[in-house]
C-alpha cells in the first residue's frame, strides 16, 4: 500500500458547522447567480448569458435568424454551464409576446401559445434579438460596464448589460429562491421612462408623483386592473403588496333579445385552455348556475364566447358570479426583491428602483464618456503625425524605401511619436497623398470639438443628467409609441360595482326536504306526490316536510326556544335517511325541532312556549348562521318551546292542556325580538297545548280524524288575551291539538 495519504484533506468538525456553511454557500449562490434579476438591467445571468451570446453571433434585428439550438450551444458551452432545456425555456420566454411585455429575442417558428402548449424542439426554432436587445446592450463595447472571467476561465462576460432600456420594470421578473423570491409585473415603457425624467427633474418626488406617469402595470395580454389607487401607492411604497385584474368583456347581442358575452382578454399568466377547463368543470358540478355555455372562437386573437342559461339574467351579475369563482379575476403579487449594485438583495420601492436605474445609467455615460475620449486623443495624435509628414511625403517615401530602421528615423526626423510613426508606417501607399490633407484637417477640427464637448460634459454633472435624459426621451419615443407602445390593461374603477350573494353560485332546483319524527333530515329532488310513501327508519315517521327550492334558507325552531339556519343546498340528497339533525345543529338531551319552514323575508312568525307566554317576530329575526343558533324565546327549565305559527289571520286560538280554549285579536300581541313574551292565557294547572292564527269571518278549523270541522260562531270563547277561556267545543281532538 502506498504511504502516500496527502492526497485528501480531512478536517475535524462539527456536522452543524459543516452544513450550515455548506447551505449558506448554496442559498447565496441561487441569491445571486440564478434567481433574483439585478436593479440595473433586469436580468437574470441566465438572460443576460443569452442575450450577450446572440449579440456575439451577431444576431441583430436586421441580420438574419440562426437555430435555438446553436445559440443554446454558446450558452451552454462559453457561459451557462446548466442544462439546455433550461436555457432554451429562458430563452423562449424572452420571445413570448404574452409573456414579456418588450420582447427581447424574436422568435421564428412555434414558440408556444397563450393556451399553454409547449415550444417546438430548439433545432426546429429559429431567433435573433429585436431592438429592445440593442438597447440594453448599447455600448458594451465601449467600457460601459465590467467584465468578468466565465466558469472556465476561457471566455469574458458583462457582470452587467448597459440597459438602455428600462427592463426590470417593463417586462417585469419572477423567481423564487432560497429563503426569498421576486415578483415584478410588466409595465409600460413610455411610462416608465417618464417617471424616470421625472425623478431627474424632482429628486424630492414622492412615490404618489411618479405613479402620476406610470400609474399601474401594463400586461402583456391586456385586461382591466381593479385596485385603488391608495392601495397602488402603498404597494409601489412599500415594493410589497398585489394587483387584482379581470378579463376584458363586451356583450353581443343578436336576435330576440339574445345576447352572449365575449371574453377578448385574460388576466396576465392565465393559461386559456385551463381556465376553459375549470369552467366547465365548475358548469359540471353546478357551482355556476347562471352560465349556460362556453365557446372557444379564438384564432390570433382571443375570443371566448359565454352563453347566459337564460335571458333574465344580467350579464354584470353573470360576469361578477365568473370573476368570483374563476381565473377570469387574478391577483397578481408585487415583491420587488432585486440585487442591487453591490449584489445585495433587497426590497426596493418604485423610487429606489428608478433611482439605481438612473444611477447606473449616469455610471454607464461615464465610463462611455472616458472610453471616447480617450479613443478621440489616440486619433488626434495619428492626425496630428500625418499632419506633420505630409508637409514632406517625398522625405516619407525616402525613408521608409531606403532607412534600414525607418520607424527611427521617421521620429529623428519629424519630431514624432512611436504612436505616430507607428500608423505611417501601416499606411497604404495610395494613401500618401497630398490631397487627404484637407481630409485629415476637417477630422482634426470635429475630434478636436467633439474632445471639448466631452470633457465638458465630464466635468458638470447638469450636462450629464440632461443627456441622460435626452436618452431616456428617444427610449420613450422609440418605444413607448405605436401598437407596441401603447397601454394595453386598462385602469378600472377599484371596486366590484355588482353586488352578488352567494346563492347566485347555487343552482335553483326545486327539493323537497323531510324531517322525520326521530330527528333525520334529508332532502329529495322535486316534489312528493304523495307523503305516505316515504321510507324511515323501524318505528320511525314523517314529522315535517317542506317544498322549497336549493337557494333557499330553512329555519328550525326547536323546544329550547332557538331559531337554527341551514342552506336548503347543503341538506343531504339521496336515497338514504339523510343526516340526523343534531349533527348539524347543536340541540342538547331531551331537546326538539318544533317547526320546521322556508325562512322569507318581510313575513312574521308567532312563538310560543308550554307556559302560555308569545309574541310576535319578523323572520328576519330568526335567521341565524352558527351551529349554536339564536335564542328567541326564553323558556325556563320547566317549560318548553311549543308552537311558532305562521300569521294568516286576525285572530289567535290558543288552547290549553285544560283543555280551554281562549279567542283574542291577533293586536293584542307585541312584536318583539326576543325575551320571554307576554300572558296569551292563564292556566292554574298544566300548559300550553296548541296555538292558531286564522281569519275570524272564516270560522276557526281543525282536523279530526280524516275530516276537517268549523266553527263559526265563537262568542263563547272570545276574550281579552291573558284570559283562561271557556271548555273546547265538542268534536275538538282529545290531544288539545288543531291538526291544521
Amino acid at each position: 500500500m502506498s504511504d502516500d495519504l496527502t492526497a485528501g484533506h480531512i478536517e475535524d468538525t462539527k456536522l452543524y458547522d459543516a452544513l450550515s456553511q455548506r447551505y449558506l454557500a448554496y442559498a447565496m449562490s441561487t441569491i445571486t447567480s440564478r434567481s433574483l434579476p439585478d436593479v440595473r438591467d433586469g436580468l437574470k445571468p441566465v438572460h443576460r448569458r443569452i442575450v450577450y451570446a446572440m449579440q456575439l453571433l451577431k444576431l441583430d434585428p436586421n441580420a438574419g435568424f440562426k437555430k435555438c439550438a446553436r445559440i443554446v450551444g454558446d450558452v451552454m458551452g462559453k457561459f451557462h454551464p446548466h442544462g439546455d432545456s433550461s436555457i432554451y425555456e429562458a430563452m423562449v420566454r424572452l420571445a413570448q409576446d404574452f409573456a414579456t411585455r418588450f420582447p427581447v429575442v424574436e422568435g421564428q417558428g412555434n414558440f408556444g401559445n397563450i393556451d399553454g402548449d409547449n415550444p417546438a424542439a430548439m433545432r426546429y426554432t429559429e431567433s435573433r434579438l429585436t431592438d429592445v436587445a440593442k438597447a440594453l446592450l448599447a455600448g458594451i463595447d465601449e467600457d460601459a460596464v465590467d467584465f468578468r472571467a466565465t466558469y472556465d476561465g476561457e471566455e469574458r462576460e458583462p457582470v452587467v448589460l448597459p440597459g438602455g432600456f428600462p427592463n426590470l420594470l417593463a417586462n417585469g421578473a419572477a423567481g423564487i429562491a432560497v429563503g426569498m423570491a421576486t415578483s415584478i409585473p410588466p409595465h409600460n415603457a413610455g411610462e416608465v421612462c417618464s417617471a424616470a425624467i421625472h425623478l431627474i427633474q424632482h429628486p424630492n418626488a414622492t412615490t404618489a408623483d411618479l405613479l402620476e406617469h406610470m400609474p399601474a402595470p401594463d400586461f402583456p395580454t391586456g385586461g382591466v386592473l381593479m385596485e385603488e389607487k391608495a392601495s397602488l401607492i402603498q404597494a409601489y411604497e412599500t415594493g410589497r403588496g398585489g394587483f387584482r385584474t379581470r378579463a376584458k368583456w363586451e356583450v353581443e347581442k343578436g336576435k330576440m333579445g339574445v345576447w352572449s358575452i365575449i371574453v377578448t382578454e385574460i388576466p396576465y399568466q392565465v393559461q386559456k385552455s385551463r381556465l376553459i377547463e375549470q369552467i366547465a368543470q365548475l358548469m359540471e358540478d353546478k357551482k355556476l348556475p347562471l352560465l349556460g355555455d362556453i365557446r372557444d372562437e379564438s384564432t390570433d386573437v382571443i375570443r371566448l364566447v359565454l352563453e347566459p342559461k337564460n335571458r333574465g339574467v344580467e350579464p354584470e351579475v353573470l360576469m361578477e358570479t365568473l370573476f368570483r369563482a374563476t381565473p377570469l379575476e387574478s391577483r397578481f403579487p408585487l415583491n420587488m426583491n432585486v440585487l442591487t449594485a453591490d449584489r445585495t438583495p433587497r426590497v426596493l420601492g418604485l423610487k429606489e428602483v428608478l433611482r439605481h436605474w438612473l444611477d447606473h445609467r449616469h455610471e454607464v455615460l461615464i465610463r462611455r464618456s472616458n472610453h471616447r475620449l480617450a479613443a478621440i486623443e489616440k486619433r488626434l495624435e495619428i492626425l496630428d503625425g500625418f499632419i506633420k509628414v505630409y508637409l514632406n511625403l517625398d522625405e516619407v517615401i525616402r525613408i521608409i524605401r531606403y532607412e534600414d530602421e525607418p520607424k527611427k528615423e521617421l521620429i529623428r526626423v519629424f519630431d514624432l511619436s512611436e504612436m505616430q510613426a507607428e500608423a505611417i508606417l501601416n499606411m497604404r501607399l495610395r494613401s500618401l497623398r497630398k490631397l487627404e490633407e484637407m481630409e485629415i484637417r476637417e477630422e482634426h477640427a470635429k475630434l478636436t470639438a467633439e474632445r471639448a464637448g466631452l470633457a465638458a460634459l465630464l466635468s458638470d454633472e447638469g450636462l450629464r443628467w440632461a443627456k441622460i435624459t435626452s436618452e431616456i426621451s428617444e427610449t420613450r419615443e422609440k418605444f413607448g409609441s405605436g401598437p407596441l407602445g401603447s397601454r394595453r390593461t386598462l385602469l378600472g374603477d377599484g371596486a366590484a360595482t355588482v353586488e352578488v350573494t352567494m346563492d347566485a353560485f347555487v343552482e335553483r332546483e326545486a327539493i323537497t326536504v323531510i324531517l322525520s319524527d326521530k330527528g333525520w333530515l334529508r332532502a329529495v329532488k322535486g316534489a312528493v306526490a304523495d307523503p305516505s310513501e316515504l321510507k324511515f327508519k323501524e318505528s320511525d315517521r314523517l314529522r315535517s316536510i317542506v317544498a322549497c327550492d336549493t337557494t333557499d334558507k330553512l329555519c328550525l325552531f326547536a323546544t329550547n326556544g332557538k331559531a337554527y339556519t341551514l342552506k336548503a343546498a347543503d341538506i343531504p340528497r339521496g336515497r338514504g335517511d339523510g343526516q340526523n339533525v343534531r349533527v348539524i345543529i347543536d340541540l342538547g338531551d331531551g331537546e326538539d325541532v318544533v317547526r320546521l319552514f322556508v325562512h322569507r323575508d318581510g313575513q312574521k312568525k308567532l312563538v310560543a312556549s308550554s307556559a302560555g307566554r308569545g309574541f310576535l317576530i319578523a323572520s328576519d329575526e330568526l335567521s341565524a348562521e352558527k351551529r349554536t343558533g339564536k335564542q328567541i324565546l326564553n323558556v325556563k327549565p320547566d317549560e318548553e318551546a311549543v308552537a311558532c305559527c305562521d300569521i294568516e289571520g286576525d285572530t289567535v286560538a290558543v288552547v290549553g292542556q285544560n283543555r280551554k280554549m281562549v279567542v283574542f285579536p291577533l293586536n293584542q300581541i307585541p312584536d318583539m325580538q326576543r325575551g320571554q313574551g307576554v300572558i296569551l292565557q292563564r292556566y292554574k294547572d298544566g300548559g300550553m297545548s296548541d296555538l292558531k292564527v286564522f281569519v275570524l269571518a272564516e270560522g276557526l278549523s281543525w282536523k279530526t280524524g280524516d275530516k276537517i270541522r268549523t266553527e263559526a260562531k265563537l262568542m263563547v270563547w272570545q276574550a281579552d288575551r291573558g284570559s283562561q277561556g271557556k271548555m273546547l267545543p265538542n268534536g275538538f281532538p282529545k290531544s288539545g291539538k288543531f291538526g291544521i
